[in-house]
């Protein structure tokens, strides 16, 4: 079942103030959530590449935008942008990876094997997010109903429609080294201020078609002081910032976190940034990526824009991938 509704043509940008001092948000009357429930209109994607569209945001990356970023390739050098997978459950890890021998070297034969599984949503492993992920007042990006998602997957928008792979511009935002820091504190608000002031610090503009990953400094925050609930306090993206990537066409967005900060600061509603991105614009989300070293490669590069390559793994009807990202300078 497919519901529709005619496509908002006019996209009111909203801009909100905050102070750039700590910018943290603690309270939750930073918004309402009205003002938040509204932008899903004035925000949506929602007919834009067509009635029956499952790509959404990822249709900014063309032809074209692919053969320029292929040219940001200078030297080879090659990054990973995924954290080492987690076998041992922890305070931001409730679902281990599985991952056990089935054949080893004291075996008959001449083979070793082994089994891996996993529940990958969350906050602990690395994964990217199809459209089908998230709901929002009982649809989908582009109007498809929840009900098109059963006990035997998501019969629209789901992983495999990303299964040719992404290859595009990438982007590092290093708000820690932009901040002098390890890591941004548990609760601090990246707002449009400071997405303005990383663009001016750079001197690059970020658009049409850009994979944007946002660094927090969450994994090295973890490596000193140990894990932590990210469900509750984290830094990450304020919900004001989404209509600044909106106005932009960036194709897909990610973090080394859940790209939300908690708390949200809106009433009753924990992840608006997660569910104004995947339901209104139509933008896959890159989850819990380890960024650290490819903020140092661009750090050594003296340039913040790579050449972003990753693929899912191709699951009918899945809700999304654990993946490994690939940063190539």
């Amino acid at each position: 079942m497919i519901i529709k509704i005619p496509p908002n043509i006019a996209i009111t940008i909203f801009y909100l103030s905050f102070s750039l001092g700590s910018g943290t948000t603690t309270g939750q009357e930073s918004l309402t959530l009205d003002e938040v429930n509204g932008w899903f209109e004035t925000l949506s994607n929602w007919g834009r590449w067509g009635d029956n569209d499952q790509m959404g945001t990822v249709n900014h990356i063309t032809t074209e935008t692919r053969i320029a970023s292929a040219g940001l390739v200078e030297t080879g050098v090659s990054v990973s942008m995924a954290h080492e997978v987690l076998t041992e459950e922890a305070a931001d890890n409730g679902n281990p990876y599985d991952h056990r021998m089935t054949s080893v070297g004291s075996s008959p034969g001449p083979w070793s094997g082994d089994f891996l599984g996993v529940s990958y949503h969350g906050y602990a492993h690395s994964h990217l997010d199809a459209l089908c992920h998230r709901f929002q007042f009982g649809t989908m990006y582009n109007g498809y109903s929840e009900d098109e998602v059963t006990a035997e997957g998501c019969a629209q928008l789901a992983i495999t429609s990303f299964a040719n792979g992404i290859f595009g511009r990438g982007i590092i935002m290093d708000f820690p080294r932009l901040r002098g820091v390890e890591w941004l504190e548990n609760g601090t608000a990246i707002t449009t201020e400071w997405l303005d002031e990383w663009e001016e610090e750079y001197g690059i503009t970020i658009g049409k078609g850009d994979v944007v990953l946002i660094r927090t400094g969450r994994w090295s925050r973890r490596e000193s002081v140990g894990p932590w609930d990210l469900s509750q306090d984290s830094a990450g993206l304020h919900a004001s910032a989404v209509a600044w990537f909106k106005e932009r066409d960036i194709a897909i967005i990610g973090s080394d976190s859940a790209l939300d900060v908690r708390p949200s600061g809106v009433p009753n509603f924990p992840q608006p940034v997660h569910a104004l991105v995947l339901v209104a614009l139509g933008m896959p989300i890159l989850d819990n990526l380890d960024l650290k070293a490819v903020a140092e490669e661009a750090y050594l590069h003296e340039r913040v824009e790579f050449l972003f390559t990753t693929a899912p793994l191709r699951v009918n009807g899945g809700t999304g991938s654990p993946l490994n990202p690939i940063a190539t300078f």
